[in-house]
């Protein structure tokens, strides 16, 4: 077997209902040079089984269990404590990526000699007792359709709407000094945007690479943001993603992640603040609903009323 060139992280914790398809998905790859870290993050069920029964089975799966959870954050960043390979990506282990996805991906990292590499992704919803992938989404199109290559944040702004981990590979060495927020949700948003900002180039490209999973049960962290726990992780990543553009003077990035964030992310948090029991959580709102509104680069955002439409499809 050839040695790998890729290592994928796959952290998960409770989703031996998901994890099956996730790692056919890796299977079956037309770049089979990878290398699968499995983390099993504490779980209850019989995901580390799954886990080990992969791992027995084919020697591209190596399997790590925590007896307790330790969260998405710091299970990637064991993942990445641990990678030996040129390239590196991400993927959630209820979460499945197209066939061609790894040399779609790593073919252009080679073409282009840049530091990283964002494809799309679609979102499967639960129809009639399967997932079904649907369309790749406006705000996903504009951050990677079409093609641009050895691009940067300050040319291309509407990158930093893909703000996932999972739609990704890099070379390793970009991670150096770089991890994952722990201890709190929507730890991918800031690390996104501190790649866009220290990459010296990178590459988008229009093809679909992941198949992004909302679970029929709304147990994903994604589908928690009634909990104002989660509430405020998802504020707070928002936020810390538009500082990290901020602070690299990424101006236009700014405006185009306020775009987004007025025409998508606000509205339904406002339908659910209002009806939800605790006042803390309509305040929350506001109060983000207004420092969005006082950001300097408000005056050249045009949010997009149609664009919340597109999260219920």
């Amino acid at each position: 077997m050839p040695a790998p060139i890729v290592t994928l992280i796959v952290p998960g914790r409770d989703i031996a209902a998901f994890v099956p398809a996730a790692l056919d998905s890796l299977r079956a790859q037309t770049e089979g040079r990878w290398r699968a870290l499995l983390i099993d993050d504490g779980s209850l069920d019989a995901t580390g089984d799954v886990f080990a029964d992969a791992a027995a089975s084919d020697p591209r799966f190596d399997v790590l269990r925590h007896e307790r959870s330790i969260g998405l954050g710091a299970a990637r960043n064991v993942g990445l404590d641990r990678v030996d390979t040129e390239y590196v990506g991400f993927l959630d282990g209820d979460d499945e990526l197209t066939p061609t996805a790894l040399a779609r991906l790593i073919g252009t990292l080679e073409t282009t000699g840049s530091e990283f590499v964002a494809g799309a992704y679609v979102r499967s919803r639960h129809d009639r007792g399967a997932y079904v992938p649907g369309r790749v989404q406006p705000w996903v199109a504009a951050a990677t359709d079409p093609q641009r290559l050895g691009t940067t944040i300050f040319e291309h702004p509407k990158a930093s709407a893909n703000i996932v981990a999972w739609s990704k590979i890099s070379r390793s060495d970009l991670w150096t000094g770089l991890r994952f927020p722990e201890g709190v949700a929507y730890e991918d948003q800031i690390v996104a945007q501190r790649m866009y900002t220290v990459a010296r180039a990178f590459d988008v490209i229009p093809d679909v690479v992941v198949r992004w999973r909302l679970r029929a049960d709304g147990s994903s962290i994604s589908q928690g943001k009634a909990q104002l726990p989660v509430l405020r992780d998802y504020l707070d990543a928002l936020r810390g993603g538009i500082r990290v553009l901020q602070d690299a003077g990424a101006h236009a990035a700014v405006a185009a992640r306020l775009e987004l964030i007025l025409a998508m992310d606000v509205p339904p948090l406002q339908e659910i603040a209002g009806t939800h029991p605790d006042p803390a959580y309509a305040a929350e709102v506001a109060a983000f609903t207004d420092e969005l509104r006082s950001f300097p680069e408000f005056a050249d955002a045009h949010p997009d009323p149609t664009l919340a439409a597109a999260l219920h499809w």
